[in-house]
């Protein structure tokens, strides 16, 4: 009887927090008006926003209010696992109905972006082409009409897994690109960095960098702030540093791919290669010399190892990004890496009630690109043509107010200040190629100092120069390395690091730190795209990594532990 009234109650406290959950707001919304669905690893501020924002849109324009269904399943990688899963079953019940035939290993091909040896399989290349010729919800769906949020590698992925089409077949229209007077607003992207196609926009844009504690940082006896990547590697945050798992977050993925990034801009640079050189090689792959690939693929590996010491100062590794700064705030992490709205929202947040700053974010000078915060339209969308409209509505003026302005100012988020970066082009200060600006009418009631050299990202992107063929063909390789290399083989690397402290440091075992810092045979910048790393055998390279980390840091503490008592 003890036992089933211990089951009761526990349930009682898991169902609380479903019970007594507030329902979006819906506005003038009654039963029989139209309803959004839409997919999102947004946090509730956002989605309180634009729920909100958007219906209030529809009634201006004389339209009834809307009602936004969120689904809510995760971070950006279980939204794209869910994605595909639905649209395979979806597609794979309406082909049948069809009268077609399903032959083995349709499912691994039909929504899989690279389909190898196509012309051997005629049959499984029509059931792809039938995929993505269609876009009617009548024949096939996931039930959802929105892809809001996350970054341009999982909606670039879902645009060449069929999941997501052109929300504008003809093209983006032009009132949303450039002002009347044809000032471009909303660009393809800048410093290398995609920020729209024809299946995905940016909506808003970010950086990455890192949040600290100011009490806990004294704590530590650090003197100075972290300001790059490399400070995160000081042995003084030895399990002081919030992580998230790269598997799990798209935002810290592409934080680290931020830090690997850079080192390979240091190692080019170092090479000798000046920015022009850079331009024209890759321009031309066949005229660049062989030391300028040899740069590249030892940055990548000076960037990866840079990850593995930040991984042996983590504290943990969460399945959710938006955890670390709150943890920050609260103490329970000295620091941690973050996207930055995440960083600004919860400083603002976390403020004490005389004002003072308990933590802070910042945002490595040359260490980040300016990358885009997507929507995309699905396929087989169910409400289609409201779906646009919301679109629309998020890449306008009035959407756009909602990032960053503060609440309760004209047009601004009715409770929440979502510190966002707008990504239209005139919501920061004129400039040759933008002169006239909505900026001077907006900078009272702007919640960040947008014009700061410092938030800028028009700024920001001409700091760092991104050359997606250095490290974007490795974003999903480098999620699976750092897991294997930091968070399943975790205990025996920190056991390892730590020992190395103990014996004095790297410089003091330098056969320890060479142990610690092997990767795979085999396993550098150019085999990494290789077939043997293909998502189909990810089973079996990640088994061999695994064990091949545990096996190398363990022989890395016992060099250390020898040094010690020697």
């Amino acid at each position: 009887m003890k036992s089933w009234s211990v089951l009761v109650a526990a349930g009682v406290v898991i169902a609380l927090p479903f019970l007594f959950r507030r329902p979006p707001p819906t506005g003038d919304w009654k039963d029989g008006d139209p309803v959004l669905v839409m997919i999102s690893p947004h946090n509730e501020a956002i989605r309180h926003e634009f729920a909100r924002g958007f219906s209030d849109w529809m009634q201006v324009k004389g339209q009834a209010p809307v009602k936004i269904d969120w689904r809510i399943v995760g971070g950006t990688s279980e939204i794209s696992r869910y994605l595909n899963s639905e649209m395979l079953a979806s597609f794979k019940a309406w082909w049948l109905r069809e009268g077609g035939d399903w032959p083995q290993g349709a499912s691994e091909v039909v929504t899989h972006r690279r389909f190898r040896n196509a012309e051997k399989r005629p049959d499984l290349q029509a059931i792809r082409e039938a995929l993505r010729s269609h876009d009617d919800s009548e024949s096939f769906t996931t039930g959802i009409d929105i892809f809001f949020g996350g970054g341009v590698y999982d909606h670039s992925r879902a645009s060449r897994e069929g999941l997501t089409v052109a929300a504008w077949p003809e093209g983006i229209p032009a009132r949303l690109t450039h002002s009347e007077d044809d000032t471009l607003l909303l660009p393809e992207g800048l410093s290398g960095e995609s920020w729209r196609s024809d299946a995905y926009f940016g909506t808003a844009l970010s950086t990455f960098g890192i949040v600290y504690n100011v009490d806990r940082l004294q704590d530590l006896g650090v003197e100075e702030p972290p300001r790059s990547w490399e400070d995160l590697t000081d042995p003084r945050y030895f399990r002081q540093i919030g992580v998230a798992d790269p598997t799990k977050s798209g935002s810290i993925s592409k934080a680290f791919e931020m830090m690997i990034h850079q080192q390979c801009i240091l190692a080019v640079q170092a090479a000798g290669y000046s920015a022009e050189d850079v331009a024209a090689f890759e321009a031309d792959l066949e005229s660049a010399p062989a030391e300028y690939h040899q740069a590249i693929a030892s940055g990548w590996i000076t960037g990866i190892n840079l990850v593995r010491l930040i991984g042996a100062n983590a504290r943990y590794f969460t399945d959710s990004a938006s955890k670390v700064p709150i943890d920050v705030s609260m103490g329970d992490a000295a620091v941690g890496l973050a996207i930055d709205f995440y960083g600004r929202y919860q400083a603002e947040t976390s403020r004490g009630a005389d004002g003072k700053q308990r933590m802070a974010y910042v945002t490595p000078h040359g260490g980040s690109s300016v990358s885009a915060d997507p929507i995309s339209l699905m396929r087989g969308a169910p409400n289609r043509e409201l779906a646009v409209q919301f679109i629309e509505y998020v890449l306008s003026d009035e959407g756009q107010r909602l990032w960053n302005l503060r609440p309760g100012t004209p047009q601004g988020p009715h409770k929440f200040s979502l510190r966002r970066l707008p990504i239209r082009r005139n919501f920061y200060p004129a400039s040759d190629d933008a002169p006239d600006t909505l900026y001077p009418e907006l900078k009272p009631y702007m919640a960040d100092a947008l014009g700061s050299d410092d938030v800028n990202p028009y700024v920001l992107a001409k700091q760092f120069q991104y050359t997606g063929r250095w490290t974007g063909r490795h974003f999903g390789i480098q999620r699976q390395l750092i897991r294997a290399m930091c968070l399943d083989s975790g205990e025996e690397l920190q056991a390892a690091w730590s020992a190395i402290q103990k014996a004095g440091g790297p410089d003091a075992v330098p056969e320890a730190m060479e142990a610690l810092l092997k990767l795979p045979p085999g396993l550098n910048w150019e085999s990494a795209t290789g077939p043997e790393y293909r998502s189909d055998k990810k089973i079996d390279f990640m088994r061999e990594w695994v064990l091949f980390f545990r096996k190398q840091y363990r022989l890395a503490l016992q060099l250390a532990e020898e040094a010690s008592n020697a």
